[in-house]
């Protein structure tokens, strides 16, 4: 399973950017994804978690870091298997690698993978 996640730079406050998070050799159909971010010295955080979804539906529940709530909005193309963040009005709070976890659902254990993250940096 690979997972390659792109879309980082450097913005100024206020910018927009969209994150997306590329997924192949994942075997099983239905998955949940967290987008999760590291600032530097700080400890990795959640930022969204998108659940009750799998790759031949559309629908999809998330829940989103409050700070966050409002200007993130997570999506995804499962013909393309990636998921997206698209991320508006960034704050400078809102630095650090961002990070794709996928995880399977409904599998005798749980089958979690991480990718290398992606540097999203908002300063003036």
């Amino acid at each position: 399973v690979q997972i390659v996640e792109s879309g980082g730079g450097s913005v100024q406050p206020g910018a927009s950017l969209r994150l997306s998070c590329v997924i192949s050799g994942f075997p099983w159909n239905r998955y949940g994804l967290r987008w999760y971010r590291q600032a530097p010295g700080k400890e990795r955080e959640l930022v969204v978690h998108m659940f009750n979804t799998d790759f031949t539906s559309a629908g999809f529940s998330t829940v989103y870091e409050d700070s966050v709530k409002g200007r993130f909005a997570a999506d995804k193309d499962n013909a393309k298997k990636t998921m997206y963040l698209q991320m508006n009005d960034l704050k400078p709070e809102d630095t650090g690698r961002y990070y794709c976890n996928l995880y399977s659902v409904g599998t005798v254990q749980e089958n979690n993978y991480w990718g290398q993250g992606t540097q999203v940096t908002v300063s003036s």
